[in-house]
């Protein structure tokens, strides 16, 4: 089955000739997409239909449809040839690593070589991921808790349902009414674990993938298949009994809980896993902030803070309420705002805003007068054409005010010392900070 790769605000051709994809089956891309939350009212905010070409957007992951399956990676520089297999390998790297930090996983991918990362796509590479880990899982051994059973026995077992027996076996002595508890399998963690298997098995297009997938179904046939909605996501517990089975617990929460998103079009029509860079990006540097400061006097909150920009003359309702990525707050007192951006800023000297967009720059006035943060910081990813180094790129004082905006840029594209890194460059200061606290 052909399989199609694009960069995001890329294009990918459609048509009859050499590397485009059939007119039909981008058609039935085009349908799939269209079914995301994602696409927006017109349709188009994850693919859009034009008449040579499909253009993806600020979208990311893997559509797959009965046919072709179409690949959107972000556009990251990791230093290869553009367009290039070692291009596609690197940035499908990186993208594990950015969900893997994201959601606090433990991904381990040092089975895979070189040529796995370049032939598969990001959807079968998770799907490979997940299941090398929940083979090794299974093998030391399922969860099982204590359920409670009723049950109709020749022989007690357990107590006697007095109720139960004295209505239905009142004329029928030899059948007792039992009440007991048995260590089963059949628990929520489990039922989740074979939801995932038989979610996957429906979107998996390689022969291996696939042929796990069956055989840990197999080895999950005596636990309930239950649909979707119906998954008892609450019931689960990670305690230290069940600690080893937290990241697979992850993983299907990012394949069946919309973490991010997913995308099911019905049966025989496709199954997508898409995710949203600027969300995206926005928790792995969060996670990233949080790690650093851990220990500190500082504390984190990301989405956090929610006051208002405005209040009603008339009923006194407060509207345009505001949720900064990421607050460091010192006390009670926040100490710097950080708000991420997935755009592509400028290092033209002849620019002297850096291709910052105005609209940034007055949403961060918003938060500085609202949450009074001596400090905020417009945060955006690190490109080829910003130079070696990632960090501060400008400060700014705010007119008449005391208050410090500044644009800084990290490289996702390089996995090493990333705490160290984001405390170094991006944190920089916020020591001298909490010694001035009196």
């Amino acid at each position: 089955m052909p399989a199609f790769c694009v960069g995001e605000w890329k294009t990918v051709p459609h048509g009859d000739g050499e590397g485009c994809i059939p007119p039909h089956l981008a058609q039935r891309l085009v349908a799939l997409a269209k079914a995301s939350p994602f696409a927006g009212r017109g349709g188009d905010g994850v693919l859009e239909y034009r008449r040579h070409d499909l253009r993806a957007r600020g979208v990311v992951g893997v559509l797959a449809v009965p046919g072709c399956t179409l690949e959107i990676l972000p556009k990251i520089d990791v230093g290869e040839k553009e367009g290039s297999p070692q291009e596609t390998r690197e940035i499908r790297k990186r993208l594990v690593h950015m969900l893997a930090v994201a959601l606090n996983l433990k991904v381990e991918t040092g089975r895979m070589t070189d040529l796995d990362w370049q032939r598969e796509t990001l959807l079968e590479i998770l799907i490979r991921i997940f299941c090398d880990k929940l083979t090794e899982a299974v093998r030391r051994g399922m969860p099982r808790r204590y359920t409670l059973h009723d049950d109709d026995l020749p022989t007690l077992r357990g107590s006697l349902d007095i109720p139960r027996q004295f209505t239905r076996h009142l004329a029928n002595p030899g059948r007792l009414a039992c009440r007991f508890d048995e260590l089963s399998e059949d628990i929520a963690l489990n039922r989740i674990m074979k939801a995932t298997i038989v979610h996957l098995a429906g979107m998996s297009r390689t022969a291996t993938n696939v042929q796990r997938l069956r055989e840990l179904a197999f080895v999950y046939a005596e636990v309930a298949q239950v649909h979707l909605p119906a998954l008892q996501w609450d019931d689960v517990v990670i305690d230290r009994t069940n600690s080893a089975w937290q990241e697979l617990y992850g993983m299907a929460q990012l394949f069946l809980r919309n973490r991010y998103q997913t995308t099911s079009a019905g049966s025989g029509q496709g199954s997508a896993l898409l995710f949203e860079m600027n969300v995206l990006f926005e928790e792995y540097i969060g996670r990233l902030v949080t790690r650093a400061l851990a220990g500190s006097e500082f504390r984190v909150t990301l989405q956090g803070g929610r006051l208002f920009c405005l209040r009603s003359i008339d009923d006194e309702r407060a509207v345009f309420q505001t949720k900064p990525d990421i607050l460091i707050k010192l006390g009670d007192k926040v100490a710097h705002v950080i708000d991420t951006k997935w755009k592509r800023i400028s290092e033209r000297i002849d620019d002297p805003k850096q291709g910052v967009s105005q609209a940034d720059v007055y949403q961060m006035m918003a938060y500085a007068h609202l949450y009074k943060a001596p400090r905020l910081t417009l945060l955006y990813p690190h490109h080829a054409s910003l130079g070696d180094e990632e960090g501060i790129r400008a400060r700014f004082r705010v007119t008449d005010q005391e208050t410090l905006l500044e644009t800084a840029s990290f490289d996702t594209s390089s996995g090493a010392d990333l705490v160290d890194r984001i405390r170094g460059r991006i944190l920089t200061g916020i020591e001298e900070m909490s010694a001035a606290e009196p």
